[in-house]
């Protein structure tokens, strides 16, 4: 008898439909093919333990398990449970009163038949949403991350028993109700906690408001990791579209939290300065989002800036660009997303003293290495970072003060004042459209994002504004990305002070912020 059960594989950060048609018949030999690996082949001893635990009995007939299409890798577990199922139906040991070609069914199955989450569930219920599946049969830890895609019934199962139950019709279940999906903020850290550092907090604003990448150098203990690490504080919330997106990925990365089944704060990454350049842009055997694509829609932090291998460094240069990578294989290539906002702290030299404005604070480093030590960091992906700020230490004076700074609360109200001028602008206050590809046509979230003709559309420059910011061109030598990043910059600030047009204060607060494209950089100041 020939049965089809439909599951889900996971091709980048989407879904592809699998059938998997199992036949009995004539014969003694179990026989799986479809290109799956070696977990997915194993399924065979898993499979045939839980049917005999559940009281039913293994086939010992000739069973040929195909998933089609043959030619697309199947891996991982999450297939025994589709596979099991059909073992059971095609032998005629359970007969389904549910339409099951109707239903995408994953699950990974323990010995005793208890089932155990898969990844990716988020993009396989959009992909079955999209195909016109009525419902989806998951593990019960993963439908509330599932159940966040409207137009398709999910059934959380936490036992093979609850799904041939359900599927045999005789145990009527209710599906999962949507989930409802609340922003939230993280906590623990606060910027009025930061005592000075004034100006460098207005940076910080400037960046959460834009989304402007920014690099922090000065000497250690000034500040810097502090004040990075604070920047989710006064960021948005994530919106529905954000976190759809961001969850799809940390899904697919096996790194959501089935508690809550969707992200709702920004992801702060921090990869240690050893990472690999697979791991920073995915990839591997079997493809795995890398660390920029778990930053989407939030902060990458890169501490000590210079520590990381050059090649490491470099990788980025194209993601920071397009806001996407490509992993490219032998045998496939995948498109990952990669609107991520990257934060950077670096000191001026090895020894950390360099520029420092305490007299006792002296520079060891011997003539050279310190010129050497910021050259680490390459020409074009500097130019890619908006803004550039130097952390001093803090007078010890402001230490004492006890005024209490701005809380982050406060700082974030300004923010989102101005990202809501940004989403009217570019159009991102309707609903999400799930259906739209934003891989390979990224969304425009915030100014940082802005391409060539939202400048030409958005960022018109005054006749004095315009001869100011050629001034600068011209005496600063900066490059024309540095130009349209200025530009942003200054729209941004803009947006801050709730101004339709750029002014010329604007232009020059924000090239202000591209001290490290001068020819000062690495000498004293």
């Amino acid at each position: 008898m020939l049965v089809r059960i439909f599951g889900s594989a996971i091709h980048g950060v989407d879904a592809i439909t699998i059938t998997i048609e199992v036949n009995v018949g004539q014969g003694t030999r179990f026989c799986l093919v479809g290109l799956p690996d070696n977990a997915v082949k194993e399924s065979e001893y898993r499979i045939e333990t839980v049917i005999k635990n559940i009281g039913y009995r293994m086939p010992r007939l000739r069973t040929v398990v195909n998933m089609a299409p043959a030619d697309i890798r199947k891996a991982g577990a999450a297939y025994d449970l589709p596979i099991a199922l059909g073992i059971l139906a095609a032998s005629e040991q359970a007969v389904f009163q549910q339409p099951v070609e109707r239903f995408v069914i994953m699950g990974e199955l323990g010995l005793d038949g208890t089932l155990r989450p898969v990844r990716g569930a988020l993009p396989m219920a959009m992909r079955a949403r999209q195909e016109g599946f009525s419902g989806m049969v998951l593990p019960c830890q993963n439908a509330l991350e599932a159940a966040m895609v409207e137009g398709i019934d999910v059934y959380g199962m936490s036992h093979v028993r609850e799904v041939l139950a359900f599927l045999e019709g005789k145990e009527a279940r209710s599906p999962e109700p949507p989930t409802a999906y609340q922003p939230g903020f993280p906590e623990g850290l606060d910027f009025s906690e930061v005592k000075g550092q004034e100006t460098i907090k207005r940076a910080m604003e400037i960046a959460a408001a834009g989304g402007h990448n920014i690099l922090l150098v000065g000497p250690p203990g000034a500040g810097k990791t502090m004040l990075a690490r604070r920047l989710p504080t006064i960021l948005p919330p994530l919106t529905l579209a954000e976190a759809l997106e961001t969850t799809r990925i940390h899904s697919v990365a096996g790194k959501l939290d089935a508690a809550n089944g969707v992200l709702t704060s920004r992801p702060f990454r921090s990869p240690h300065h050893t990472i690999s350049e697979m791991a920073m842009v995915g990839g591997g055997s079997i493809p795995q989002p890398g660390e920029i694509s778990l930053a989407q829609h939030g902060i990458l932090f890169l501490d000590e800036l210079p520590e990381y291998r050059r090649s490491v460094l470099e990788v980025l240069r194209q993601p920071m660009e397009e806001g996407c990578v490509s992993v490219s294989r032998a045998r496939q290539s995948i498109v990952y997303p990669a609107q991520f906002q990257m934060v950077a702290a670096m000191n001026y030299c090895k020894c950390g003293n360099f520029n420092h404005p305490s007299p006792t604070k002296v520079c060891t480093c011997p003539p050279g290495i310190v010129q050497k030590y910021l050259n680490r960091i390459s020409g074009p992906l500097l130019d890619r970072i908006d803004l550039h700020v130097e952390v001093m230490p803090v007078n010890p004076g402001a230490l004492a003060d006890t005024n209490k700074p701005e809380t982050s609360a406060v700082i974030r109200g300004r923010v989102m004042e101005a990202r809501s001028l940004q989403s009217q602008r570019f159009g991102m206050a309707a609903a999400p459209d799930l259906q739209r590809d934003r891989i390979r046509q990224p969304a425009v979230f915030c100014n940082a994002q802005m391409s060539r003709s939202h400048l030409e559309k958005f960022c018109h420059l005054g006749p004095e504004a315009q001869q100011l910011l050629s001034n600068a061109m011209n005496r600063l030598q900066l490059s024309a990305r540095a130009y349209d990043r200025i530009v942003k910059v200054a729209r941004t600030i803009a947006d801050l002070e709730a101004c339709a047009d750029i002014a010329p204060r604007h232009i020059a607060n924000a090239i202000q912020y591209r001290s490290l494209d001068r020819a000062s950089w690495g000498t004293a100041m």
